[in-house]
């Protein structure tokens, strides 16, 4: 394939933008060369400047789980745009995405809409440690949370380890007040409150992580975060962000029947459009202004495309429960289908699946946590990613990012996609 007009765009958007994009896994740092540009989407299939087409595997990171360009999601968007694009006032719209979402996610009573998971989980902590008095949060390490400060913390050393910043500009304080563990480590975990005691006032997790590939929780993992905070006065913080509408109607909450404290969102309940929220019972968000005394606050919050979106979205989802049974289905043959073509070749693997989402890891050792990803081999998957971009498919630019299926994805689909993975799997 040429990448032409999109090695040209990229060379002028670097002059403009930083990186040349506006969020860094787009820049191909991981894989090498130059991103693709696309001009738009629709289904499954995405369509860039060069005149290529591929088989979109990220679906714009997650949201867009019934397909690019839904057409009852933008008539909404059409039918509704010509009333104005933001008000800062109220609207009808708020409250009826509102009481949808609480009606499909088991555990919430009020959820507030924000722009952003970033600001999602920001909010979040912050409701957290109003609510205990508390200052100390774990969170863990390869889940990201947004770019906030308290997020970006990486593992020091020893097994229980305040965090260091990872990005200048984060302040040692801030890095102070988040403690790292390690995913799947529920030992860890229970170290960490030991040596804390009456200072933690959440844990903030993926519960089905998406940002070091698919990593899934193991068997009493998640149960057991469940008891640790409720013996220490905790709260339990899902971030799902990814996994929220997305994995079941009412997220990893529902799929394997665990409660939080405090769910973020984000994702596909924007409907594609840039929307997160945070949900909890009504005892934690009646805290929050102005209820209550716990500030948070945002301009464009509620948008009324945004939240038009959105609700399409939840609305299709709720009307047509079987479209998760149909992203299992499809999600679970490319992974099977994949690892019959690698046995073949001979090459160390490991993929994670669990509904719609799912990762491939060139290494031979299960990957439960951040230190199992990176044990993967970079320079296959190099090689990978630019076989199968080179044959029409596009995957995350990243070893360390889940792949989201879509259903407009059909059996042909993933026929061609198993196709070149085949050709690809040649090069090794």
């Amino acid at each position: 394939m040429l990448y032409k007009r999109s090695s040209q765009l990229f060379k002028t958007a670097k002059k403009y933008i930083p990186g040349g994009v506006n969020s860094p896994v787009r820049a191909f740092n991981s894989v090498g060369g130059n991103p693709i540009f696309v001009t738009h989407a629709k289904g499954a299939y995405l369509y860039d400047v060069d005149g290529n087409k591929y088989i979109d595997f990220i679906s714009s990171w997650g949201p867009m789980i019934l397909g690019h360009a839904h057409p009852e999601i933008i008539n909404e968007i059409k039918n509704n745009i010509d009333n104005g694009t933001s008000y800062g006032i109220p609207t009808e719209l708020e409250t009826q995405i509102a009481k949808k979402a609480v009606s499909m996610a088991p555990n919430i009573d009020k959820i507030r809409f924000v722009n952003s998971g970033t600001e999602a989980c920001m909010s979040a902590i912050r409701l957290a440690r109003g609510y205990t008095g508390r200052e100390k949060i774990i969170k863990f390490k390869g889940c990201y949370h947004g770019h906030a400060d308290s997020f970006l913390i990486e593992a020091g050393s020893g097994a229980v380890t305040f965090g260091n910043p990872s990005s200048p500009g984060v302040t040692n304080g801030t890095a102070k007040d988040t403690i790292l563990a390690t995913y799947n480590d529920l030992s860890n975990v229970q170290e960490i409150f030991e040596k804390n005691k009456d200072e933690i006032a959440a844990i903030i997790l993926e519960p089905v992580a998406g940002n070091m590939g698919c990593i899934l929780p193991k068997k009493d993992f998640l149960e057991g975060l469940r008891e640790l905070c409720d013996n220490n006065d905790s709260l339990l913080i899902f971030d799902e962000v990814m996994t929220g509408f997305r994995l079941a109607k009412g997220g990893v909450q529902e799929l394997l029947s665990i409660k939080a404290d405090i769910v973020t969102y984000g994702k596909v309940v924007g409907g594609g459009l840039p929307v997160g929220a945070f949900a909890a019972k009504n005892k934690i968000m009646n805290l929050l202004a102005p209820e209550g005394s716990i500030y948070q606050a945002g301009t464009l919050s509620g948008n009324p495309i945004a939240m038009i979106a959105g609700l399409t979205m939840l609305n299709l989802l709720d009307d047509n429960a079987n479209v998760y049974t149909s992203l299992e289905e499809k999600t679970r043959y490319l992974a099977l289908e994949m690892k019959n073509l690698l046995i073949d070749k001979g090459v160390p693997f490991q993929i994670n699946q669990i509904g719609s989402m799912m990762s491939l890891h060139f290494t031979e050792n299960p990957v439960v946590d951040f230190d199992g990803a990176l044990s993967g081999n970079n320079s296959l998957f190099k090689k990978y990613f630019h076989g199968m971009l080179q044959n029409g498919i596009y995957l995350p630019p990243s070893a360390f990012e889940s792949y989201f299926l879509n259903d407009s994805i059909t059996k042909k689909d993933l026929e061609k996609t198993l196709e070149s993975f085949a050709i690809t799997l040649k090069s090794f």
